[in-house]
């Protein structure tokens, strides 16, 4: 079946909102049985949580529909990966609604790598507590995103999917009816670095003389388009239009959080001559100031990536992890630091360890150099570095085949997450023995969606 695409004006929605919502082609019947079986569950069992899917497998056509296959294609890439993590949110009937929070919030990082898709079973007008969202909320990691702009509810007809960056500020809305009212939350991830468009693109400047969005914010929802466009010569040149660049160093750390981002997208255009300023920022106590130098390097682009190796060896702990989650975020520009990254694994610091083996997830993900010393770290009693390691074996795919036997070990770990994500990175392995290995554990935790404790062979 053939993907409908996102237009241009869709994905400028996107970028710019951070949620876009599609139709599925599937009739109203379908969405009509997909109420009525979770209906039953939640009476009868409970909320399913991770388990929806095996418990309720149709829902899986839902997934395969071409206008929700295209949209994740468009955002995500094709090798897209719905992960293991699903929520089925029931708001019942005359309930109060949820307060505006974010799910993510905690990445340094404005590149679409994680979506929420919200699936809908039912029509849900604004009466029935729809899905709030602060449209562009997610760039900001403050309260200060929550009251951005105006909530606007996601309503819609039975089978409507809205697909909302990670960090957007949201809540179940009041519930007014005596209708009930699900929504299923997946979550997805990016695999692959974006090296062109995914979407049905047609224009290559980002507003082509036309606003959208706030004006102060044009250089961060451009330098976006351009990341999603996989463009390779998109660095910020040195062209200043009169701005002092230690006012706008300064205004990184700004109490208000618009300000900092507006100074973040505002520095790079300095180019190479704002990377010691930035970088020294990487050495403040404050969260902000250091957050927003993140962003401006990833904004200045390569030639941050040489500073950014210098600060992994010697800077203060804090300063050596925000260097190599800089350099993650650089994606593919910073795989000339994969080999400084892999020697980073020696530090002595579990936070720069994890920090930087997420990192080598979006470097090193052309070649296996970074791949024995992630081997190692599959095995570290540290549940966050585990996780991390099986993550970005996750994205180097094909080229990580030797952890075959490493991820076999993990397929009954404690933690849930590292144990489906090791799934998943056997399936982009794709060797013989990984399918194997992948086959193996699959046949002895089959699920059955038939079988319920009232009926159970």
């Amino acid at each position: 079946m053939a993907e409908n695409l996102l237009t241009d004006e869709q994905m400028r929605h996107f970028i710019v909102n951070g949620f876009v919502t599609v139709n599925t082609a599937l009739p109203p019947a379908f969405h009509d049985d997909i109420f009525a079986k979770t209906a039953v569950v939640f009476d009868k069992e409970g909320n399913p949580g991770n388990n929806l899917l095996p418990r309720i497998p149709e829902i899986q056509r839902v997934f395969d529909d071409a206008n929700v296959k295209g949209a994740l294609t468009s955002l995500l890439g094709p090798d897209y990966y719905m992960q293991p993590h699903r929520h089925p949110h029931y708001n019942p009937p005359g309930s109060k609604g949820q307060g505006m929070h974010q799910d993510g919030g905690k990445r340094w990082s404005h590149h679409t790598r994680r979506l929420l898709v919200f699936y809908y079973p039912q029509d849900t007008p604004v009466e029935r507590g729809p899905t709030g969202v602060v449209p562009i909320s997610h760039y900001f990691s403050t309260n200060e995103g929550s009251q951005v702009s105006p909530e606007k509810p996601i309503t819609g007809k039975a089978g409507t999917v809205a697909f909302a960056n990670y960090d957007l500020w949201h809540r179940a809305m009041p519930n007014q009816t005596d209708e009930r009212r699900y929504m299923m939350k997946f979550l997805y991830a990016r695999m692959t670095e974006p090296q062109k468009p995914t979407w049905a693109n047609k224009e290559k400047e980002w507003a082509n003389g036309t606003a959208h969005g706030p004006a102060e914010h044009q250089e961060m929802f451009k330098h976006l388009w351009n990341w999603h466009l996989g463009t390779k010569n998109s660095d910020a040149q040195s062209s200043s239009n009169g701005e002092s660049l230690s006012d706008l160093i300064s205004a990184l750390n700004s109490t208000t959080e618009s300000t900092g981002l507006k100074a973040a997208y505002q520095v790079p255009k300095f180019g190479e001559k704002a990377v010691p300023a930035l970088v020294r920022c990487l050495y403040e106590e404050s969260d902000m100031n250091r957050r927003n130098a993140c962003y401006a390097l990833n904004a200045v682009g390569a030639p941050a990536v040489d500073a950014l190796q210098g600060t992994l060896k010697e800077a203060p702990e804090h300063a050596r992890a925000n260097a190599a989650e800089a350099l993650g975020d650089l994606g593919t520009k910073a795989e000339p630091a994969v080999p400084a990254l892999v020697e980073a694994l020696q530090d002595e610091s579990d936070n720069v360890r994890a920090r930087t083996i997420e990192a080598l997830g979006t470097t090193s993900q052309s070649s296996s150099l970074a791949v024995p010393e992630l081997i190692k770290a599959l095995e570290n009693p540290n549940g966050g570095i585990r996780r991390n390691a099986v993550f970005a074996l996750c994205r180097i795919g094909e080229n990580a085949a030797d952890a075959v036997e490493g991820l076999e070990n993990l397929l009954f770990d404690e933690n849930r997450y590292i144990r489906g994500n090791a799934v998943h990175a056997l399936h982009r392995i794709g060797t013989p023995q990984a399918k194997s290995v992948l086959l193996n554990y699959l046949e002895g935790t089959r699920w059955c969606a038939l079988t319920n404790r009232e009926t159970t062979f």
